[in-house]
């Protein structure tokens, strides 16, 4: 088993990667997250972006598997899938789509609860994507939730129905003004419907039979490595496990069964919401990569913030993954620049120095190493040689700095603009 992650705070270009090289393998599987995800794939000249379902959906002859680690809201889902259908009428994903009866459903109250803590002085706010995400996994640890495989049960209505009437009952007391409990429970039942027409199973002995029949497995991460709930910048961070041992975790298969892990990571740094961010531009700078590099949430449209690359932020986690291969996006964006700038490590308050941040620190300096610029047209370039020199030294750096080789350099927005380096 591959596994493909991203190394920052999500947004990295993973969509298009995974969309790249899933036609390598017999099965993509998500193994985190929810609709809180939002993978952009660009084909023949149109943009769709995927949130729950795998980068794999567009190959033919590929198994795409949701995962036990997932959270599944089934009336996104249910949109999703009517989206893909108008966007390309040849797929069949009820045919080469399958579920983990053990991952959880994110019921429709939950996203009013997410809008009701976010809005509420008495929590913390952290600029959730408002999807009921932490919420069902929240009643997952609590044991208070519902499965997809519990679709099937006689009393399904039955113990849903409770926790939509106690969550109802708190955020009537809580003052919110609410929707219908009878449209949303009517709109949450007909996506169930609509859900079992694809194959839910035990995705666990599928995965391992598979494995062990000799097929390939691409596994695929949502959100980012410091986005993880443990090992990220919490508070401000999502509610599963984005890292490589989650996709483990989150599929069933034994760390044994890895082989390469794909570490995608811009070539400067964005995040959406709220959070520590050591080199984030607030300046004219800032804006102009953002613009230039449409830096807007594929999920929510919210402007990201932009900074120049975090060494001991990527050291990090390329450390606590195991990244064997670097996959580099968004260098073409800051083509033209006289130069730029990579955070090598911070300087704290007492004088010293931090080279490998597990812990952002609050109020650090971030010390830069400013390298040459480039400028390439870069739509023209098709194989690795014909790069910029003063971008090749740019790889080469985080080379020696990361003790990785850059596998993959992305080269602009299309599929097919990608580079294999090595």
């Amino acid at each position: 088993m591959d596994i493909v992650l991203g190394l920052q705070w999500g947004d990295e270009g993973k969509g298009k990667f995974i969309d790249l090289i899933s036609e390598n393998y017999d099965i993509a599987a998500r193994f985190n997250g929810g609709s809180n995800a939002g993978h952009s794939i660009e084909r023949n000249g149109k943009r769709i972006t995927l949130k729950m379902i795998p980068s794999g959906i567009f190959m033919q002859g590929v198994q795409n598997v949701i995962g036990t680690g997932t959270v599944l809201d089934p009336v996104s889902f249910k949109t999703e899938i009517l989206n893909l259908k108008k966007f390309d009428g040849t797929l069949q994903p009820e045919k080469n789509l399958i579920f983990s009866k053990k991952a959880h459903f994110v019921l429709p109250t939950y996203k009013l609860l997410d809008i009701f803590m976010e809005e509420n002085p008495a929590y913390t706010t952290i600029g959730t994507t408002k999807n009921g995400i932490a919420q069902a996994y929240s009643n997952k640890i609590l044991r208070q939730n519902v499965r997809i495989g519990d679709m099937y049960s006689p009393d399904f209505q039955e113990r849903v129905d409770r926790i939509l009437e106690r969550d109802y009952q708190f955020l009537s007391d809580g003052g919110m003004e609410l929707p219908s409990l009878e449209s949303i429970r009517e709109e949450f039942f007909d996506a169930v419907e609509f859900l079992k027409q694809f194959n839910c199973t035990e995705t666990e002995l599928f995965l391992n039979k598979s494995l062990s029949e000799g097929k390939t497995i691409l596994a695929e991460g949502s959100q980012a490595a410091l986005l993880d709930i443990d090992h990220g910048t919490y508070p401000y961070v999502t509610s599963s496990s984005t890292t490589a041992s989650g996709a483990c975790s989150g599929l069933g298969i034994s760390p044994k069964k890895i082989a390469e892990i794909y570490g995608i990571a811009k070539a400067y740094c964005t995040r959406v919401g709220n959070g520590i961010f050591p080199t984030e531009l607030l300046d004219e700078m800032g804006e102009e990569i953002r613009t230039k590099g449409n830096e807007f949430g594929s999920n929510t449209g919210r402007p990201r913030r932009t900074g120049w690359l975090d060494l001991p932020a990527l050291r990090y986690a390329v450390m606590i993954n195991g990244v064997t291969q670097l996959v580099l996006t968004k260098a073409d964006v800051l083509s033209g620049l006289k130069s730029v700038a990579i955070c090598t490590h911070y300087e704290l308050e007492d004088g010293s120095v931090e080279t490998t941040a597990g812990t952002l620190p609050e109020n650090a300096k971030p010390i830069f190493k400013w390298l040459d610029g480039w400028n390439a047209d870069f739509a023209v370039i098709k194989e690795s040689s014909a790069l910029p020199e003063e971008l090749k030294d740019f790889l080469s750096f985080l080379e020696t700095e990361l003790e990785i080789p850059v596998g993959y350099l992305s080269t602009g927005p299309g599929r097919e603009q990608i580079l294999k380096m090595k």
